[in-house]
Formats: C-alpha cells, structure tokens, sequence
C-alpha cells in the first residue's frame, strides 16, 4: 500500500511538471511573439505615420494641409538641431549611437496625431464620436512612441520631451496659420507664392532625406 501511495504521488508530481512546463513553454511563446510583433512595429512606425499624414494632406488637398506638410519637415529639423544641441546619449544598450534627445519618432508622431485631430475635429466638428476618435488617435500614438522605450532605442524621458516637442509644435503651427498666415495668403498673391513654392521646396529637401536614411541606409 505504501508502495502504490508514493507511486500515486511520484505520479502527481510529475503530471505537476509537465503541466508547469506546458504553461512555461506557452508563456515563453507568447511573450516571444509579442516582442516580435513590437519590435516589427516599431521598425515600421515611421513608415506607418509617413502613410497616415500623406492620405490626410491627398483627402484635405487645401492650403492647410500644405502649410502642415511644412511644418512636418520643420518639426524634424528642431529634432535634429535639438540632438545636435542637448547630445544625450541614449540607452546603453540601443544599437544605434547618435544622440536620443528628444526622441525623433515621438515627436513626429504626436505632431501627426495634432494634424489627424485637428483635420477631423474640422471637418466633422467636436462631438461624442470625435472626442472619441481623438482619444483613440492620442492612444494609438502614445503606443507607438513607448515602443520607442519597449526597443531600448530611448529613454522615458527622451520619449516624453519628444511627444511634448512634437504636440506643442504642432499647437503653435496650426496657431500661426489661423492667426496671422491665412488672412495674408488670402490678401496678398506674393504671400500664396511664397507659402506654396517654399512647402514645395521643403518637401522636396525632406523626400530627398527620406531616400538617403530611410531607404539607402538602416534606421
């Protein structure tokens, strides 16, 4: 009897075992999968945010939108002039060694958040739905710009002034054109020359950048 009772344990114990390594072997393959699916997100982030400004400025195609197509590419610069200037290193681990802050990503993808709520809040005014859309666009941006940390490509800092950078110019830009641009482009013909050749240039000059560190070189 003594015998089949540490047989019936040694028997538990091990159905014990091999149900913890079934559960550890799913964790493991459901957590490497979830890195995977991040880290493949992330890549395509820029890509992502890149696809999702160019089908709101071809859906609106007015003076705005190239005025906010500008200010994209001007939002870039500060990013680089601001490494450039603050040289903070980023995470000792990340794979790439130019400066981290602030986060170029981050900053790029709230300012396109700012453009995506303001282009729909314009157009289909501010309500139920649209407050919701919002939060969701705010949400989904927020998500892509913490993948940034989630890489180690970042800090939580550098991360967070980005977002913060890219917001709060986004505000300022979209300000100076109902403010003080758009009485001008509709007053003088020189300004609307003016405002349409230098996006063109702009645009052009940022195409360029893209082809040569996008596309020709790893990111």
């Amino acid at each position: 009897m003594a015998d089949l009772l540490r047989n019936g344990d040694a028997e538990d114990v091990a159905v014990k075992l091999g149900a913890f390594e079934q559960q550890a072997l799913i964790h493991d393959f459901s957590t490497s999968a979830s890195a995977r699916f991040n880290a493949t997100l992330n890549s395509l982030s820029k890509w992502l945010v890149a696809a999702v400004f160019v089908i709101i400025f071809l859906w609106r195609h007015d003076t705005e939108a190239l005025w906010a197509a500008s200010g994209s590419i001007l939002n870039a610069s500060l990013s680089t002039v601001l490494k450039r200037i603050l040289n903070q290193e980023r995470p000792v681990s990340a794979i790439r060694s130019d400066p981290g802050m602030p986060s170029a990503h981050a900053q790029s993808i709230f300012y396109t958040v700012m453009f995506c709520i303001v282009s729909m809040v314009e157009y289909f005014g501010l309500n139920g739905v649209t407050a919701v859309i919002s939060a969701l666009i705010f949400a989904i941006g927020s998500y892509l710009s913490w993948l940034r940390v989630s890489q180690q490509l970042h800090t939580t800092s550098q991360v967070a002034v980005g977002a913060a950078l890219g917001f709060s110019f986004s505000v300022f830009w979209f300000w100076l054109w109902d403010a003080i641009v758009l009485d001008a482009f509709i007053s003088h013909l020189w300004i609307r020359i003016l405002v349409v050749l230098g996006t063109v240039a702009i645009c052009v000059s940022f195409l360029l950048y893209m082809f040569r560190y996008w596309v020709l070189e790893r990111d």
